[in-house]
């Protein structure tokens, strides 16, 4: 247990970073694999299984909204909780712990009671039809009666890895991953229950999960404990975990947002086969982006740790290693799109016309993608020193700012309107990666030479 807290402090950086990302990447990949397995069994229904399944995918940008409630609590608290831990202040970092926890079983409770009132109603305003509303309506309210289980796992689980234990990390997302595979079949098919059937998998997964994380909050190997002592909410040291959390919830919630304004768009400009090659964009985006999240997420501990610990030189070391990972991989990734755009279309359809709309498009879309590395590693690195207003001003400019006035801009001053609204993306990831690396050169510089001086200050005193 020792030894996990001074490996944080003193072993190799690159060995570290390795170590804590690998798991974290997997995590990642496993969490995306099992939602396409979920969508497989339910397009394989007999019947509908077509209707059933963008019932479901309407059910989505709902979801993403009530993960983005986990990511304002444990966003910021998981680095908060890392910082005090390199100060050596256990007891706050621990009580960052039970308050983020108590925070989290009350916004449970709050979207729970949200989504069995209005969830018709939120479910027609995403785009439901009558179609397929009933399957929308028979997923979401089951999976409401879970939220707890979700928001627990994913807002707890962060503390895991934060604390330096990315395998424990990994194995509460393959746990679930696998219960889901094993219980969906048996109760889509088996029990004949459907939809119905996919949400109740979902859950039970999600319950198991979540006792996997709280036994070992509650276990002997964790460094931070979590105990009924520590349960009342401290405003002091809550607040500003949610503060520094904020700019992954607007992250995560405005990905609904933006879904919405793209669809709309490219539905007046292109119809249903622009519609339907946007869904294969963002898939492919986001299997493209998770690596770099994990490699991210994975340095994050070690920025937090020695951040707090006043270690500056760890601290520039940890992220130059984790802008060079970031950018060498950005670029990998984007050159495979750029040469077989053909190849990743066709993972998602076989229709012909659609992979050969969606290729052009796919080159178009992630058109500067070679350069997100530098607004990962700028980003997370934020979130990881706690400079919550830097990490809340990169979030709104590139999706508010930047992106959604451009979904309506672009497409009046090109000749391809259709293809203008693809190219809004690349715009604006230009724009907002070269304003984040300003932005970052000027605050790491001041927050470093902050934390310098405190370290002087207390060797004077």
């Amino acid at each position: 247990m020792h030894n996990n807290k001074e490996m944080l402090g003193t072993a190799p950086i690159g060995k570290l970073l390795f170590k804590l990302a690998l798991p974290t990447v997997v995590a990642q990949l496993i969490n995306m694999l099992y939602n396409i397995v979920d969508r497989i069994y339910i397009g394989h229904m007999p019947g509908d299984g077509s209707l059933a399944l963008t019932g479901v995918g309407v059910c989505m940008p709902i979801i993403m909204i009530i993960s983005a409630f986990a990511a304002l609590i444990s966003a910021g608290g998981a680095p908060r909780a890392s910082i005090y831990m390199g100060k050596g202040d256990n007891d706050s970092a621990e009580k960052i712990l039970g308050g983020c926890f108590s925070l989290q079983l009350f916004i449970s409770a709050i979207l729970t009671a949200v989504l069995l009132i209005w969830n018709e109603d939120l479910l027609l305003m995403f785009g439901a039809s009558t179609n397929t509303i009933g399957y929308a309506t028979d997923y979401m309210n089951i999976y409401a009666i879970g939220t707890i289980f979700v928001q627990l796992t994913l807002g707890m689980g962060a503390f895991i890895t934060a604390q330096g234990f990315a395998k424990v990390g990994m194995m509460t997302v393959l746990i679930g991953a696998v219960s889901n595979i094993i219980l969906d079949p048996i109760f889509i098919f088996g029990c004949n229950l459907g939809v119905r059937g996919a949400a109740l998998a979902t859950i039970i997964s999600q319950a198991i999960s979540c006792v996997w994380v709280l036994s070992f909050l509650r276990g002997k190997k964790t460094y931070l404990k979590l105990q009924r002592k520590n349960m009342r909410i401290n405003g002091k040291l809550v607040f500003p975990c949610v503060a520094l959390g904020l700019s992954a919830f607007i992250m995560q919630s405005s990905e609904s947002v933006i879904s919405v304004c793209f669809n709309s768009s490219l539905l007046k400009y292109g119809g249903d086969i622009a519609v339907g090659a946007m869904t294969i964009l963002t898939s492919v985006m986001q299997f493209a982006m998770l690596p770099m999240q994990g490699i991210a997420q994975g340095a994050q501990p070690i920025s937090s740790y020695n951040y707090g610990a006043k270690n500056t030189d760890r601290v520039k070391k940890t992220f130059r290693l984790l802008l060079t990972s970031c950018v060498v991989y950005s670029f990998v990734i984007w050159g495979a799109i750029m040469l077989f755009p053909q190849v990743f279309a066709g993972i998602f359809t076989p229709d012909k016309e659609l992979i050969e709309f969606t290729a052009n498009a796919l080159r178009i879309y992630c058109g500067v993608m070679c350069i997100f590395g530098i607004q990962i590693a700028c980003q997370m690195t934020f979130v990881s020193t706690g400079n919550a207003p830097c990490s809340i001003i990169v979030a709104i400019v590139r999706k508010f700012v930047l992106l959604l006035p451009f979904v309506y801009l672009i497409p009046n001053l090109v000749q391809d309107k259709t293809m203008g609204v693809y190219l809004a993306e690349p715009v604006a990831d230009i724009i907002a990666v070269t304003f984040t690396a300003i932005l970052f050169a000027v605050q790491f510089k001041k927050s470093l030479r902050k934390s310098e001086r405190e370290t002087i200050q207390r060797k004077l005193q």
